[in-house]
């Protein structure tokens, strides 16, 4: 769909009469949607640069508020993104795995609302991590592992919020070392959680020493290349978090 086929859809979505008219959404919404699907479609690529706001107003025959609340829209979900001066606009952004992480992580947190959300995370995060682990041994580069090496704590000097930053930070680096951006967009989501949850082990010593032993260890085999040994240190590494998460009631009985 063009922007001139787009606009003629606000056009006749704006026009309709009858009962429905209420449930529609405004007008903002239906251009920002139509913007989206030329996207995500692959019609507008990375670096292109959208139609300025007067075309869109003329093109979709709505007021400029209404365009520049549909390109807002559009850069809340890090899909454009716009400029000043005289080379400035509206342009298609360069996808990123990391912003494109922080939209999907609202869907996620709303799912994992109830005390059986420590299971399905832990369970979601052994279907993606243990096989993560082996591609990133296989796959990393220097760079990605000074990242790692970057994110190695002190269980005993460092602050419980020093230890969950670094935590999310190899897990995170873990997943870039995969050099699988579709990877790493679906897994970061599962970090903010898990450090959310593990605030709640701050009483719990034992546990980060173990946590930062098994970081060390994945490490360890990451750095040898060694895919299975990373897989297998990863999966022991979950069976903490399951066995710490467990402990403290967070799963439910009969689960995980």
């Amino acid at each position: 769909m063009s922007v001139e086929q787009a606009s003629g859809v606000v056009r006749s979505r704006r026009g309709s009469a009858g009962a429905g008219a209420a449930e529609r959404p405004p007008a903002y919404q239906i251009l920002a949607d139509d913007l989206r699907a030329q996207i995500t479609s692959g019609q507008l690529r990375p670096g292109d640069r959208l139609p300025t706001e007067p075309e869109l107003c003329a093109r979709s025959g709505v007021s400029r508020s209404t365009v520049r609340e549909a390109l807002r829209l559009l850069a809340s979900q890090h899909l454009i993104v716009t400029t000043r001066g005289v080379t400035g606009g509206s342009f298609v952004c360069h996808p990123s795995p990391a912003q494109l992480a922080d939209t999907l992580a609202t869907g996620v947190r709303l799912l994992l609302t109830d005390r059986a959300a420590a299971a399905a995370l832990i369970e979601v995060r052994e279907i993606f991590e243990v096989p993560g682990a082996e591609l990133a041994a296989l796959r990393r580069t220097d760079e990605d592992l000074a990242a790692l090496d970057a994110t190695m704590f002190d269980p005993v000097s460092d602050s419980l919020d020093a230890m969950l930053t670094a935590q999310r930070a190899f897990h995170t680096s873990l997943a870039v070392a995969t050099h699988n951006a579709l990877y790493e967009l679906f897994a970061r989501p599962l970090y903010d959680l898990c450090s959310d949850r593990e605030m709640g082990l701050r009483e719990s010593p034992g546990f980060w020493a173990q946590v930062d032993a098994d970081h060390r260890e994945i490490l360890r085999r990451v750095v040898a290349g060694d895919g299975p040994g990373a897989a297998a240190a990863a999966r022991a590494h979950l069976a903490l978090l399951k066995q710490a998460y467990a402990d403290q009631e967070q799963i439910p009985p009969g689960q995980g």
